[in-house]
Order: C-alpha cells, then structure tokens, then sequence
C-alpha cells in the first residue's frame, strides 16, 4: 500500500511515545504531524486535514474526549480515521469512545508500534473500499 499521500496527527503528551510512533510512521512513507496536548491537536487537525488521527485521552489543555467529540462535530471530520492509543484501558472508556465516533480503540501497553500500523492500514483500506 502507498502511504505517501496519507496524513497521521498523533496527539500524544509523553515525548517518547510520539518520538516511537513518529519514527515507525515516518519510516513507512506516512506524513506524520506530533502535537502534545489537546488543543494543539483541534488546531492541527484543521490545519492538517489528517487521513488518521491517533488520538490519547489524558492531555493537558485539553483531553481525548474533548476533542474526538469536536473532530467528530467538523464536517471535514466524516472521513477522517481517529484511533484512541491510550492507556485508559476499562470498558466504559472503550464504550464511550466508539459512541462518540473513534474508529477503533487501543490500550498502548497491548499493541507495538508495528500493530498500531497494521490497524491503520486495514482502516485505510477500508476507508479507501468503501469510498468506491
């Protein structure tokens, strides 16, 4: 699959985590933007126009919730893949994030870096199947 053209916002406060994911997307031909906290990520996203979003939950200034919910309120937002990669791993958090629109929801301590790509590429060629 050809990434070159996709673009991935990862929203992410811990620097080693966004660092990883940066590294692994980068390598694989993806456009990667890093923001560290909530209300950077809004900015960005309509900035960006991001392909996919991974999205954390606890932020400063403003957390996951806060802006899956005003990503998923842009009309923009309706093709975008958002993915929570989060440690926020109970079941309610789960149930609300796919409720308020995540297309998919992964406990960072359960996936490597080379998971969370192979999830975006299925969500993108899905996307890309059901466009056509």
């Amino acid at each position: 699959m050809e990434n070159k053209q996709y673009k991935i916002l990862i929203a992410e406060d811990d620097l080693f985590i966004s660092e990883v994911y940066f590294t692994k997307l980068s390598s694989e031909n993806f456009d990667v933007v890093l923001v560290d906290n909530g209300e950077d990520a809004l900015a960005k996203f309509e900035e960006v126009q991001p392909d996919v979003v991974l999205l954390d939950i606890l932020m400063p200034r403003m957390d996951g919730w806060e802006v899956l919910n005003k990503i998923r309120q842009k009309k923009q937002a309706e093709s975008a893949i958002v993915i929570m990669l989060t440690n926020v791993g109970d079941k309610d958090a789960i149930d609300k994030a796919l409720k308020i629109g995540a297309d998919d929801y992964l406990i960072k301590s359960f996936f490597t870096p080379e998971e969370v790509l192979i999830k975006i590429r299925k969500l993108l060629e899905k996307k890309k199947k059901n466009k056509k």
